[in-house]
């Protein structure tokens, strides 16, 4: 069973930032792609940023040079840095983990995290 647990969520005025994390428990699985994605009301759920095992991080044009992707593979963790937060950003946050199950692979969810940014 692997689960995520997602933390960091919460309101901010336009201009702030928050530091989202998410632990992944996964005892004995190999991890690969972590990453952000996030929903707005009425909006498909869209990628925000991902990182590889090993480090390489891509962005959705909407937050480049604004947030930033990491992760502890010791910790089975992923964090998302927001800056420079705007209105548009308010959304629910959810990180996704891609896990090794035997020969394949399998897309676990975190519960979600809101973030609400306000004018």
């Amino acid at each position: 069973q692997v689960q995520l647990v997602e933390s960091g969520g919460g309101l901010v005025q336009a201009g702030g930032s928050l530091r989202l994390s998410c632990a992944a428990s996964a005892t004995n699985r190999r991890i690969y792609d972590m990453g952000w994605y996030r929903q707005a009301p009425g909006k498909q759920r869209e990628l925000v940023a991902g990182i590889t095992s090993t480090g390489v991080t891509n962005y959705a044009d909407s937050v480049k040079g604004r947030f930033i992707v990491s992760r502890d593979n010791a910790k089975n963790t992923v964090y998302l840095q927001m800056n420079s937060l705007m209105p548009e950003d308010t959304a629910v946050y959810y990180c996704k983990a891609v896990v090794a199950v035997s020969v394949f692979t399998m897309d676990y969810w975190g519960q979600g995290t809101q973030v609400t940014v306000s004018a």
